[in-house]
């Protein structure tokens, strides 16, 4: 591990104390989680791309069920639309079930079924930033990458930036290469995911002195909850239905919830994003999935 002496925090424990804690700790809070240890890039990539904003409870079960049915980038590449959106109902953003099915439409095209094996590559897929790139490189190969995430963010600064807020990840990148080891930099990476879940379970989530913490919407009563609800109804309609039936049915979903039924306008936004998003086609006023 190298790192000009400059760079690495004047007042935080040196870079050697900080690896024996993580390392420790890591040990010590090690999750058995069944994405782990594996050396399937496809398995891997599905799990990071699930993980994405969605607890680690939530992907428990849901990560085996989508490999059984779509088990390589070729058959989630052949799967038809409304069945890889179906299977994702529930995990949150959908949109990231459609990149994820666009990206392994590239891999089957362009690298005869297989994920590429660079982080660059693997970033120009659609829905892969360099977070999910590195962590597939790091997981699935075991080689080093710079995997920035909000559990790596976290133990970065509890650890070595306690007192200071708005810290940019320019500041944590060069931290976490330095840490990474050259020899199963796999092991490093889990360590400090199960470190970092800790620390926000413990202490609170430290990642919100980050100058890139946004702090998420409520869901309830959003327009992504709206979104998720017309495209759960357009599913739930075995894949056809008229956007009026559709938005009679979101009304009532609203109504249900004690809220007022959505406007022709909102509605016609949503529908519209939705078909420019590929969740579904409009023809003669009806949606299919």
């Amino acid at each position: 591990m190298e790192l000009p002496s400059c760079a690495w925090p004047a007042n935080a424990p040196s870079l050697e104390a900080f690896v024996a804690l993580v390392s420790r700790e890591g040990a010590r809070l090690y999750r058995d989680l069944p994405w782990r240890n594996i050396d399937d890039a496809y398995a891997v990539l599905v799990s990071e791309v699930m993980l994405q904003q969605t607890q680690v409870k939530r992907v428990l079960g849901r990560w085996e069920r989508f490999l059984a049915k779509f088990p390589t980038p070729d058959a989630l590449a052949s799967a038809s639309t409304s069945d890889v959106v179906g299977e994702w109902q529930g995990l949150g953003y959908n949109r990231r079930a459609l990149a994820l099915k666009r990206a392994c439409e590239i891999c089957s095209q362009d690298f005869g079924g297989k994920l590429p094996e660079t982080v660059d590559e693997l970033k120009a897929l659609p829905g892969i930033g360099p977070a999910t790139a590195a962590g597939v490189v790091a997981f699935a190969h075991n080689r080093p990458a710079m995997y920035l995430e909000t559990n790596v963010r976290t133990v970065f600064l509890h650890e070595l930036f306690p007192d200071e807020e708005a810290i940019r990840d320019k500041q944590l990148e060069p931290l976490v290469r330095a840490t990474c080891p050259a020899d199963n930099p796999r092991s490093w990476y889990y360590a400090l995911l199960d470190y970092g879940a800790h620390l926000k379970a413990t202490f609170g989530n430290a990642s919100r002195r980050s100058a890139h913490y946004t702090r998420q919407s409520a869901f309830e009563g959003s327009r992504r909850q709206k979104r998720a609800e017309v495209v759960r109804i357009v599913l739930a309609a075995e894949g056809a239905i008229s956007l009026e039936e559709a938005h009679s049915l979101l009304n009532s979903f609203e109504r249900d919830r004690g809220r007022d039924g959505v406007d022709d306008e909102l509605f016609a936004s949503i529908a519209a994003d939705l078909e420019r998003e590929g969740f579904f086609v409009v023809e003669d006023g009806i949606a299919r999935a």
